[in-house]
């Protein structure tokens, strides 16, 4: 059975996704919601797509907003992704983190990332300082979140396929994986450093949850919302950040025209966005 989206039907969506979640479907992208919500359609005996959007706009299950959110987000991604970003912060970021430590007396690390999909990115971060010396003495706290619970439930469940683990270095794959079969899990004190909660950036109640942080990771996740949302979404994340801290954006996304609360520095060739 081939389901069609009326055009109607199409904006109502479109429009309830970004009210809910800052994310933008382009008119051009009909085919998207189409494929993504299809089989859910089909998979619930519906009429067509004007019974779903009915049932996630009035319908008092959470969880049908939780799984449409699952649908629609796209969570590739795999460890080390962006390295230079990560050579950055283990640098010369981490070394004036703890200078300014140093200066007030602290002697933690608060790291968030923002969009953490399957865990990925802060288990990379977690490997990162747990093979410091230098953060040994110091109290490392990773958040971690997303707005699927679906990717959340995987994160915390730290297993792996060999696409995810292809840029981890050997010394780190023996020491913190355990491979059974081409399924490499990861060590509990990894998973103990991380933090995992739901989070919708455009929420200020959810991201008023995490304060304090030294460094946020949000990559690849701006490029879904248009300006409006971008502007609410970065200023959620600078309320989260400590005094002078720091925002890593991905490497084909820009602050320009967004917002003038980071000033945009360069180390070694990549850009952070400090807190002004």
């Amino acid at each position: 059975m081939s389901l069609v989206m009326t055009d109607d039907v199409f904006k109502q969506l479109r429009d309830f996704i970004y009210e809910k979640s800052g994310i933008f479907i382009p008119d051009n992208k009909k085919y998207f919601l189409e494929n993504r919500l299809g089989r859910k359609v089909q998979e619930k005996n519906l009429k067509g797509y004007e019974d779903y959007l009915y049932i996630i706009k009035y319908g008092s299950d959470k969880n049908e907003l939780n799984g449409l959110f699952n649908l629609i987000t796209t969570n590739e991604t795999f460890f080390f992704r962006e390295p230079q970003q990560f050579d950055v912060f283990s640098g010369e970021l981490f070394k004036r983190i703890t200078d300014e430590n140093a200066k007030s007396g602290r002697k933690d690390i608060r790291i968030w990332s923002a969009a953490s999909s399957t865990g990925e990115e802060p288990y990379t971060l977690a490997m990162i300082l747990l093979e410091k010396p230098e953060a040994q003495a110091l109290k490392k706290e990773i958040y971690a979140s997303d707005i699927s619970e679906a990717v959340l439930s995987s994160a915390r469940a730290g297993v792996y396929g060999s696409y995810s683990i292809r840029n981890v270095p050997d010394a780190y794959l023996k020491k913190y994986f355990n491979n059974t079969n081409q399924q490499y899990s990861l060590t509990h004190g990894i998973k103990s450093l991380t933090k995992f909660m739901k989070v919708n950036l455009m929420d200020d109640k959810d991201t008023k949850a995490i304060r304090g942080v030294d460094v946020i990771f949000c990559r690849n996740v701006l490029i879904y919302f248009d300006d409006k949302a971008k502007q609410k979404a970065v200023s959620n994340l600078y309320d989260a950040l400590r005094p002078n801290g720091y925002l890593f954006i991905g490497t084909s996304e820009s602050l320009h025209n967004v917002t003038r609360a980071f000033k945009p520095i360069v180390i070694n060739k990549v850009i952070v966005y400090q807190k002004v």
